[in-house]
């Protein structure tokens, strides 16, 4: 059985926004760059569980609605001087479509 769940066309998640895919209880964030690079984490920032998918993209970062903290989208660990990390989930593109390992 296949880990890999279809989340929706590249032209569905603007650049530098997000979109919000639920597995179970977990709400995963699935953000989209300016160079339509796609990256996933856990929609809960580690400081206190704010949501990422809600948070301003720049480059290939997130900063937390609530308070702030920047969070690299390749890793979901916090920049210093903060500490921290929101679960990362590999993502791919194929043919247009992005593609969320849920393994």
């Amino acid at each position: 059985m296949s880990s890999w769940l279809k989340v929706c066309s590249l032209e569905e998640i603007p650049p530098l926004g997000a979109r919000v895919v639920r597995h179970g209880d977990i709400d995963i964030a699935v953000f989209r760059t300016t160079d339509d690079e796609v990256f996933a984490v856990k929609d809960r920032c580690p400081h206190k569980g704010g949501p990422l998918s809600q948070g301003i993209v720049h480059g290939k970062s997130v900063t937390c609605p609530l308070h702030g903290w920047n969070l690299e989208l390749a890793t979901g660990c916090a920049t210093a001087p903060d500490e921290g990390c929101a679960q990362k989930y590999e993502t791919k593109l194929e043919s247009g479509v992005i593609h969320l390992n849920l393994a």
